[in-house]
């Protein structure tokens, strides 16, 4: 991992607002030495009460390798989903490796916050993001704000994504601050959130069909689709969207059965 000769000024604003010790996606910070220079150190919030004897010492050129993959091995195609593997603590001699460390783990996030902080600075909607898609995404744009803000909430939340959404669409503010969600900001759609709202409009054209469901039955039905969601199949990849079990999918799915299941709640028997 190179080390740059100075720290940038995003980054010295963005030291200079954060508390010791603190925490930055999934990620505990806390400075070591009572006297010196400051050194920090890193490891996994999961970690934070256990003594660094008992984590494995990582280098930090192996920070952006270890941020690639679960603990189980599978791809990670966004960095602050919260599936970042546990176990580990790495040290940086100075705020220049600090900067290194974070911007490995959490690519840009750095240089967002810092953008936002900027009076001037106007994060853009989720209306003017898709305007510029074209060719196959352009699609996109035929989501009205109902639904863009079902699938938004769907794909956004906080079991998948850490980010804090600011981009906004009619109806759905930004996050907030006790959403769940991390202190990283989100500026835009990641290209997850992108290919899963061309999905999301692609599905709301199917051809519909009707289907009775008693209260029960409907019941039975979400809590299978919930134990789906939170437990995927080992073999399926987080950003295929195309998955009828991708679970973004079936987040968006429940929130439809929620929004049907309301009128049924008091016809239910005792």
């Amino acid at each position: 991992m190179p080390s740059p000769t100075a720290n940038s000024p995003a980054f010295l604003q963005w030291l200079a607002a954060l508390p010791m010790p603190s925490i930055w996606g999934q990620v505990r910070i806390s400075t070591q030495g009572s006297s010196g220079p400051r050194s920090f150190e890193l490891r996994h919030i999961s970690d934070g009460s256990l003594p660094s004897e008992s984590l494995t010492l990582t280098p930090l050129a192996q920070l952006r390798p270890l941020g690639m993959h679960t603990a189980d091995g599978k791809f990670r195609p966004i960095k602050s989903a919260p599936s970042l593997r546990s176990g580990w603590r790495a040290v940086a001699q100075d705020s220049t490796q600090l900067e290194l460390a974070i911007d490995a783990l959490y690519p840009g996030s750095v240089a967002d916050w810092a953008a936002i902080q900027r009076p001037e600075f106007i994060v853009g909607t989720f209306r003017e993001f898709t305007g510029r898609q074209t060719g196959m995404y352009r699609i996109t744009q035929l989501l009205d704000d109902a639904q863009a803000a079902q699938a938004i909430t769907a794909c956004c939340e906080p079991a998948f994504c850490l980010k804090n959404r600011r981009w906004t669409v009619k109806g759905l503010p930004a996050d907030e601050t006790s959403s769940g969600k991390s202190l990283i900001p989100c500026l835009e759609p990641c290209a997850i959130m992108l290919e899963f709202a061309r999905k999301a409009i692609k599905i709301d054209k199917e051809e519909k069909i009707s289907v009775s469901l008693a209260p029960s039955e409907l019941s039975t039905l979400k809590e299978a689709l919930e134990h789906l969601r939170d437990q995927p199949a080992e073999d399926l990849r987080e950003g295929d969207v195309g998955a009828a079990a991708n679970p973004r999918r079936i987040q968006l799915l429940l929130a439809k059965l929620g929004a049907v299941s309301t009128p049924l709640a008091d016809k239910s028997p005792e």
